[in-house]
């Protein structure tokens, strides 16, 4: 199923970048770690990174009940919600064509505030497995103090497209010939060594869901 193309979510900008399928946009709001949240008050323009989680056809936030953000969602107002997960430079023989592969999430919907503890909670677990899955089994969670200082809010996706850049270079065909290198250099994500806690018991080992990151 297809998100419609709106003035807002429609891409003008090479158009055929663009994909507005329910597949691709869950699959990059889910694999990445973070993204941006921009809202307007009073004529002020915000954006604000945050971690994330999608359930279903909502994206849930977190954090301290005094969040303008998170009031601004629990208010019921709009947002835009921007995801970019960059994959490699692309270096073209011009500096004019150079650019990024990337796979990047614009989403525009409407915020509410989840008041029910369970419904919290749910939301809580969600963001917890979408940053490390198996940590939320693992660590304590939240007690009633905790969970009363959270503010948890949901957005639904009403709108959104994806725009996907892949693949080597578009030069001009007169620099085709010209001696300078050009190519894509990979990026991606990857964990470094886990360090101790200094106050962590040595009798505590390191459990596999860690240990799995480093394969």
């Amino acid at each position: 199923m297809n998100f419609d193309k709106t003035l807002r979510s429609k891409l003008n900008r090479i158009p055929s970048r663009g994909f507005y399928d329910r597949e691709t946009i869950n699959q990059i709001i889910d694999e990445a770690l973070y993204c941006h949240v921009s809202f307007a008050q009073n004529n002020q323009p915000y954006i604000i990174p945050t971690i994330h989680a999608r359930m279903n056809d909502s994206i849930v936030f977190h954090g301290a009940k005094a969040s303008r953000m998170l009031k601004h969602i629990a208010a019921g107002n709009e947002v835009c919600v921007g995801i970019t997960i960059m994959d490699g430079l692309v270096l073209a023989r011009s500096l004019f064509h150079h650019s990024m592969n990337y796979r990047s999430v614009v989403i525009f919907g409407t915020g509410e505030l989840i008041t029910e503890n369970e419904e919290k909670l749910n939301a809580l677990k969600a963001i917890t497995d979408h940053i490390l899955p198996g940590r939320w089994e693992d660590a304590r969670q939240p007690n009633e103090e905790e969970l009363d200082a959270t503010a948890v809010v949901s957005v639904k996706i009403e709108e959104a497209s994806a725009k996907i850049r892949t693949g080597p270079p578009i030069d001009e065909n007169s620099d085709y010939d010209l001696q300078v290198w050009a190519g894509i250099i990979p990026l991606s994500y990857k964990f470094g060594l886990p360090e101790d806690d200094p106050e962590l018991s040595p009798e505590v080992k390191m459990p596999d869901y860690i240990r799995n990151l480093l394969k």
